[in-house]
């Protein structure tokens, strides 16, 4: 594959097997040949219109078939995508389109809403009214050198900042872990993750780069655990991809089973976030640590997804102290410096090799900051990671340097979000801090101190909802909002997160069917007096806490919703329906 564009391998795979499956989403097929025409008439229309090497490409479109074929049109035109979740904010679509300038988006007509005041030409996947000439000349011709994609990760300054990815930098990922892997044409993924996120890259090519099959799990089912199971079952998913937060919520719901569940997966990758082993041992005992494969890779969006490679096996659970991280993928060199830095066993993690990215997005200062030159004139990517070396060579992770979370996978900046606070004229200053809610349900608090003479009542932190509501995506929004007379300090002058967290209370109470399910919400996300038709996510409900309302609302009741009755209400009205629904069946 070496010298190879990304879209030029797939177009072999296509070659060689016209019909074999290539993605499948919601009881939907395409083959490998209708996908390689139909991105080919895309990318036909994309270079019509000015795409090219190194030009940059909105990527806008539900999860889905079409959204494939937009972002495999687009690397054929010559082009790199930049993904746009249609599930973010009007103001973080906004910015995203403007920081990236792109000329062009790629969308799907379902999104049209979400576009309306987008200035760029918009070119629609699934209306091609304005087809270009199928038989025009050759596409432009990019090289492993030009660009893939550009994906946004949070900035401490509150700008997120886009990391511009080549095609060679994926291309080696692949090369560089098959003698671990050995993936092949019998192999089914899922794409588990949004395209906004870098481990969505493993996922897709990881399936078209080697003629395997790539499921597309709806966003509903990526949000039960429950589905999620019956789908790898039903699909027969032998890759499968998970932040340890999301693998926590499925290994739950495969021990409320009486026996093990028929799954033919032989890898399940771990990424995102600190591994902890611990929450492993329920699944290695009861499928043991051979087949499928656990596998740890710690890795950045900067240095193209995945930096090591960890095999975790029941060993480790003696040792649930430690989260470990291996050995580098092959050509990769990691090296560990103290705060003077000097080289040493433990300290701040930097990567040198292949997978750096070519920086960011016009940001040359910040660039120059993160990608540095190391003593002996290699470029390095500072992580930011803290990590420790063991005797025998593996690397463990530590944690953070800085101030920077980890959150479901997602790289949050806690300033980013605190600066957004901070914007609203009654806000005097705003701290961000995690709280573990346990199972690896971990969300974000924000603690606000109202400016001189304004009301610190619930409507202002309504208002601080909305706001985030308004300008950060669902990942990036605190869960609860807590009105504070002042920020406590450490010793050292810092913010002292630790106090503010430690000071949250709560408290929980049974009543008629209604408060019993307000009560449990109330008592999972942490906040008082919940609305009983909002939507919970709209209220800082993850995925997690969701689960773990339903699943505290069936051992309460002694019924079995999964979630999914719930359609697109997931408020408590709602739930509380469907538990006197079943209680009355």
């Amino acid at each position: 594959m070496t010298g190879q564009c990304l879209h030029e391998i797939f177009a072999e795979r296509a070659r060689g097997a016209p019909d074999r499956i290539a993605v499948s989403a919601s009881g939907e097929h395409i083959t490998y040949g209708e996908l390689d025409r139909r991105a080919d008439r895309l990318a036909r229309r994309l270079a019509a219109v000015g795409v090219g090497p190194d030009v940059l490409v909105g990527l806008c479109a539900e999860r889905g078939i079409d959204m494939i074929v937009g972002l495999l049109g687009i690397l054929k035109a010559g082009g790199a995508y930049v993904p746009v979740d249609p599930a973010y904010p009007a103001k973080r679509i906004e910015f995203l389109l403007h920081d990236s300038a792109v000329p062009t988006v790629v969308a799907t007509t379902g999104v049209a809403g979400h576009l309306e005041d987008c200035t760029s030409r918009v070119v629609w996947i699934d209306d091609d009214t304005d087809d270009a000439d199928d038989a025009g000349g050759p596409l432009p011709a990019a090289t492993d050198a030009d660009l893939a994609y550009v994906i946004y990760t949070s900035g401490s300054t509150g700008t997120p900042k886009g990391v511009l990815i080549e095609h060679r930098n994926v291309v080696r990922l692949f090369e560089q872990t098959h003698p671990w892997f050995g993936f092949d044409e019998t192999d089914v993924w899922t794409l588990f993750h949004s395209v906004s996120f870098d481990f969505s890259v493993w996922e897709i090519w990881g399936a078209l780069l080697y003629g395997g099959r790539l499921v597309i799990v709806p966003s509903m089912t990526a949000r039960l655990p429950e589905e999620l199971r019956e789908l790898l079952i039903a699909e027969g998913v032998t890759v499968l991809n998970q932040t340890p937060s999301a693998f926590r919520q499925l290994v739950t719901a495969d021990v409320r089973r009486e026996g093990p569940s028929p799954y033919e997966l032989r890898h399940i990758v771990f990424g995102g976030e600190r591994l902890d082993v611990e929450a492993l041992r329920p699944w290695i005992a009861r499928y043991g640590d051979q087949r499928p494969h656990l596998v740890n890779m710690y890795g950045i969006t900067e240095t193209t997804v995945h930096v090591t490679y960890r095999r975790v096996t029941d060993e480790d659970l003696k040792h649930p102290e430690l989260s470990p991280i291996g050995t580098p993928i092959p050509d990769l060199r990691l090296h560990l410096f103290d705060a003077g830095g000097y080289p040493a066993s433990e300290g701040e993690l930097y990567v040198s090799g292949p997978g750096l990215a070519r920086g960011y997005l016009n940001r040359t200062e910040l660039t120059a900051r993160r990608f540095v030159t190391g003593p002996d004139g290699e470029r390095l990517y500072r992580s930011g990671d803290l990590a420790a070396r063991l005797p025998e060579g593996e690397l463990v992770y530590r944690g953070r340097a800085d101030e920077q979370l980890k959150v479901r996978g997602f790289r949050i900046e806690p300033r980013e979000i605190e600066l957004c606070l901070q914007g609203h004229p009654q806000v005097a200053a705003a701290v961000v801090a995690p709280r573990d809610y346990g199972e690896g349900d971990v969300r974000l608090l924000a603690f606000v101190v109202p400016d001189t003479g304004a009301s610190p009542g619930g409507d202002l932190a309504s208002q601080l909802a909305a706001r985030a509501a308004d300008e950060l995506p669902a990942h990036a929004r605190p869960s609860e909002f807590h009105i504070v007379p002042e920020i406590p300090m450490t010793p050292q002058g810092k913010a002292d997160r630790t106090a503010l967290v430690d000071n949250v209370t709560s408290s929980a109470d049974d009543s008629a069917t209604l408060e019993v399910v307000r009560r449990i919400a109330e008592e999972v996300l942490q906040r008082e007096e919940i609305p009983p038709k909002v939507d919970l996510f709209d209220l800082g409900a993850t995925s997690l806490a969701f689960t773990r309302i339903i699943a505290q609302v069936n051992e309460r009741f002694g019924v079995s919703l999964t979630g999914r009755e719930l359609e697109e209400d997931a408020s408590v009205a709602c739930l509380a329906s469907c538990v006197d629904h079943q209680l009355t069946a």
